[in-house]
């Protein structure tokens, strides 16, 4: 399968950081996983690149990398006040023209806004920075506690961790869910992260000292072919369904309901992946009772059909020719982060 080409634009001062969320997913060889990414990293001026962290990282390539990138990430841009130098606006709206998939995390979009790519389409960046994107860049529809949008062509994320979500999720997109979670299982992370959650958790003001609500994922995503409601999920948890609706909402952003269905959808592609069963015992299995029910909620949240999502990511390979395209992720319980 042909390696998918991964270029990371440094801008001085470059944040350490972001730069790492691209190195990890997309440059690092894994055991036993299939190298699906070649990455580099270029500069406009080749040489030495100051860093937000002190010291200086030498970067051999220049803008001429940008030419043959499949995707070319933004790993945050620090001086975001000052305009962008002409040539790398230029290389970026001409990596574009040719269709590579432009990325930018935390403060890059403001990069991305500057030449003009975000104009009358959605973005997000660093909640701390999203009132100045909207007020500097009014025709970008700004969504200020989104943890990610994916465009297709174009990819923005909030600050500092949610670049790692991005990341897996495009790897996700590209390859699969089980290539994904591999990598993840690797960096100690979540696998997926998405719903209509916040940036950052919020504690109700009913809830002085809000109980985290890891435990109790843990024991729903192991019995996800249990018909569980509410009532259920608030037994286990130890409080009434309205307190746990309300600790979801602050810790996740998303109602009890919808979060099991997502875990849900996520289990049945990691089958429709690694598996030959048929549609109707998958269905059983992630708790989705009937084909014709996951058929119906696998295409609302992954904009394709279940037999499609397999022809592209079963044959063990890989596949990715049925990306899917105009996905918003909204943010999970970590705490805010400064932004890049």
């Amino acid at each position: 399968m042909t390696v998918q080409r991964v270029v990371a634009l440094v801008l001085p001062p470059q944040s350490t950081f972001e730069l790492a969320c691209a190195a990890e997913v997309f440059g690092v060889r894994r055991p036993g996983l299939p190298a699906r990414y070649s990455f580099q990293v270029c500069a406009e001026r080749p040489g030495a690149v100051p860093t937000l962290a002190g010291y200086d990282m030498a970067v051999g390539a220049g803008l001429s990398a940008l030419e043959a990138a499949d995707t070319v990430v933004i790993p945050g841009w620090h001086r975001r006040d000052d305009p962008a130098p002409p040539a790398v606006i230029d290389a970026l709206l001409r990596a574009h023209r040719r269709g590579a998939r432009i990325v930018a995390i935390c403060s890059g979009t403001f990069l991305l806004a500057q030449a003009g790519l975000l104009d009358h389409r959605r973005a997000t960046t660093h909640w701390r920075l999203a009132a100045e994107l909207a007020d500097r860049f009014p025709d970008v529809q700004v969504e200020p506690d989104t943890l990610y949008i994916d465009l297709g062509d174009l990819a923005t994320s909030a600050g500092t961790a949610a670049g790692i979500d991005l990341c897996l999720h495009l790897a996700r997109a590209d390859h699969g869910a089980a290539y994904a979670a591999h990598i993840a299982r690797h960096m100690v992370m979540p696998p997926h992260r998405e719903g209509g959650q916040l940036q950052y958790s919020t504690a109700p003001a009913t809830d002085r000292r809000p109980q985290s609500l890891a435990p109790l994922l843990d024991w729903a995503a192991e019995r996800l072919d249990e018909p569980l409601t509410l009532d259920d999920l608030a037994a286990r948890a130890g409080v009434s369904p309205r307190t746990l609706a309300r600790r979801f909402a602050g810790q996740l952003g998303v109602s009890p309901g919808r979060w099991l269905l997502q875990q849900r959808v996520t289990a049945a592609r990691a089958l429709l992946e690694e598996t030959d069963l048929p549609v109707e015992t998958i269905a059983v299995r992630v708790g989705l009772s009937s084909a014709a029910n996951l058929r119906r909620r696998f295409h609302s949240l992954v904009h394709t059909t279940p037999a499609a999502y397999r022809r592209s990511f079963g044959d063990h390979d890989g596949g990715a020719s049925s990306r899917p395209s105009a996905v918003t992720v909204r943010g999970g319980a970590r705490p805010p982060t400064p932004p890049a």
